[in-house]
C-alpha cells in the first residue's frame, strides 16, 4: 500500500475531503504546495477528466510521488450544460452563485435541474486511472447555508442546498465524494490491506 500521495490543489476544502474520505486506508495526502510542486497547468481539456489529467501529470511529473487531482463543475440543463468545464471561470471570485441566480431568474421549478460532476485523475510510476461521481440536484432561489463552498450556497439535494449539510451528509452524496469513493475501492483493490 502506498503512505502518501499528493493531492493536485492547494484548496483547503477538496484536501479535507479527500483526507476524510481516504484516512481509513492509512494514506496521508499531501497539497501539492506540501509536496513542494509549484506549479498550475493550464487546464484547457474539454472534459472533467482531461482537466483532471493535465492537473495529475503535471504535479506528478514535479513530485515523481503518487498524484491525484480532480476537475469538477455544476452542469445545468437549462443551460444547456454550463457552466460545465468552465465553473470555476464562470465568475469573478465569489460571484459565481450570484451570476447563477441572475442567468436562471426566469426559469420554472421544472427545468431547474442540474448535476454536479467530478473527475479524478490518479497517476503514479505505473499507472493511470480515472474516476468519475456525481450528484443530482436543482438549483435553488436564494443562497442559504454556511457549510460549503463555490455553488454549494444554490445546490439543492431535496429541500436544503449542499452549504446546508454536515460534512458527513455532503460526503455520502456529493460528486467529489463519490469519485473519492471510487478512488478509494480502486486503490484498496490495487495495493490490498
Amino acid at each position: 500500500m502506498i503512505t502518501k500521495l499528493v493531492m493536485a490543489t492547494n484548496n483547503a476544502n477538496k484536501l479535507r475531503e479527500a483526507r476524510e474520505i481516504l484516512a481509513p486506508l492509512g494514506i496521508e495526502v499531501l497539497s501539492q504546495r506540501e509536496a513542494g510542486a509549484n506549479c498550475d497547468p493550464e487546464e484547457n481539456g474539454s472534459t472533467f477528466a482531461e482537466n483532471a489529467l493535465i492537473k495529475a501529470r503535471a504535479v506528478y511529473e514535479a513530485v515523481k510521488l503518487p498524484t491525484i487531482a480532480d476537475d469538477s463543475g455544476l452542469c445545468v440543463a437549462a443551460l444547456d450544460g454550463r457552466p460545465g468545464v468552465y465553473s470555476a471561470r464562470y465568475a469573478p471570485e465569489g460571484q459565481h452563485c450570484a451570476k447563477l441566480l441572475e442567468e436562471m431568474k426566469d426559469v420554472p421549478d421544472d427545468r431547474r435541474t442540474a448535476s454536479f460532476e467530478c473527475s479524478i485523475a490518479y497517476i503514479d510510476d505505473k499507472e493511470i486511472k480515472v474516476v468519475g461521481g456525481g450528484c443530482i440536484g436543482h438549483i435553488g432561489y436564494e443562497q442559504r447555508g454556511t457549510n460549503g463552498f463555490g455553488y454549494d450556497p444554490v445546490f439543492m439535494v431535496g429541500d436544503r442546498t449542499m452549504a446546508e449539510l454536515t460534512a458527513d451528509e455532503k460526503n455520502e452524496i456529493s460528486h467529489r465524494g463519490a469519485a473519492l469513493r471510487g478512488l478509494y475501492k480502486y486503490l484498496k483493490e490495487r495495493f490490498g490491506e
